[in-house]
């Protein structure tokens, strides 16, 4: 019994620490992950969600609904723990509704968080939305808008992922987040290519208009573009530069972009690394005016975005060894986390 205590008080003492080094540091984290179908198990009928329910061919359970909590705690915890400090903001894709949100939330180990919610059902054929979590304590939310996505060229019952905006204050200082889920490479990379090309033409018109009505409003742009950051959407049609040197006023900065061109990646397929989930941010956060939050990194480290990539993120044997290890292979479960892995950027004044 004495010994139970002790790992409790430990416990406790570790979340106080972690809830409160970023406000003596002056240091926020925000964040984006790919969850992978996290769904509950209760049938909708008004999506797709069939494959997730204990009759499904995955015979999804509540045991193993449980555990992919379970895992999804460990891996913010972990994040908290490495950074010492719960991530001010976190964007997340693939994810049923609120109620999964909710569960999340409510874990044990993220309560000290007292994580808020931001999301929008959206029309996404198999139901899955992008949200936000984030801290009251460091980002004082003001407003939010699920935004439909507008595609030219699309066919008319074609259903994708909204776009989530959301506004507020770090710091005193005004913050516009969007995340989004980009249109899948269903049917092969450049036939798919329009329908990426114009969600990011659609979200640059976004940003714009937002740095025009308040020009000192910083955005950061986040989410699964299933682009990589040379690819024409990310590159072009977003105008995520590589550089943050020279940024014109209403350019966007991809810290991500030279992590992939020197072979960093966050999900892989035939064995090759993609990075497709990128955290973009505007010219005057990459280059922020002094005495004002900016995009920073570590003494030590050589770029401004960061991967995650703890050991047990991974897959440790057979075919797909060195790979994400996700929740199921087909339909075999793996009780893993996601075939992708989360990314982070520091933002400090």
């Amino acid at each position: 019994m004495k010994r139970q205590l002790f790992v409790i008080s430990l416990l406790v003492a570790v979340v106080l620490s972690i809830g409160t080094a970023s406000a003596q540091s002056k240091r926020y984290t925000v964040m984006f992950y790919n969850v992978e179908n996290l769904f509950d198990t209760i049938q909708d009928p008004t999506i797709y969600d069939t494959e997730f329910i204990p009759s499904g061919n995955k015979e999804w359970n509540s045991a193993k609904y449980y555990k992919k909590l379970d895992n999804l705690e460990r891996l913010f915890y972990s994040v908290a723990k490495q950074n010492k400090s719960y991530p001010t903001v976190i964007g997340v894709s693939e994810v049923e509704n609120r109620n999964v949100l909710e569960d999340l939330a409510s874990q044990e180990q993220l309560l000290a968080a007292n994580y808020q919610i931001c999301h929008y059902d959206g029309p996404d054929a198999r139901g899955v939305d992008v949200a936000f979590f984030y801290r009251p304590d460091q980002f004082k939310y003001e407003g939010s808008e699920s935004i439909k996505a507008k595609i030219p060229g699309a066919r008319e019952n074609f259903r994708t992922r909204d776009l989530l905006t959301m506004w507020g204050k770090i710091d005193g200082e005004d913050f516009f987040f969007l995340v989004s889920h980009w249109p899948s490479r269903r049917g092969g990379h450049s036939a798919s290519a329009y329908l990426r090309e114009g969600l990011a033409s659609q979200i640059k018109s976004i940003c714009d208009s937002v740095r025009k009505a308040n020009p000192a409003m910083k955005v950061v742009v986040m989410g699964d573009f299933n682009d990589d950051p040379g690819d024409k959407s990310v590159s072009e049609n977003l105008g995520a530069k590589l550089s943050k040197k020279r940024l014109g006023e209403l350019d966007l900065f991809n810290p991500y972009w030279q992590m992939h061109k020197d072979g960093y990646g966050t999900l892989v397929y035939n064995d090759l690394w993609n990075l497709f989930d990128n955290i973009v941010v505007s010219s005057n956060l990459a280059n922020a005016p002094k005495g004002t939050l900016e995009l920073w990194k570590p003494a030590k480290a050589e770029y401004y975005g960061n991967i995650f990539k703890a050991d047990f993120l991974f897959q440790r044997e057979g075919q797909y060894k060195g790979y994400p290890l996700r929740t199921y292979v087909g339909n075999n479960f793996q009780a893993g986390w996601s075939d992708h892995l989360p990314v982070f950027i520091y933002i400090v004044k």
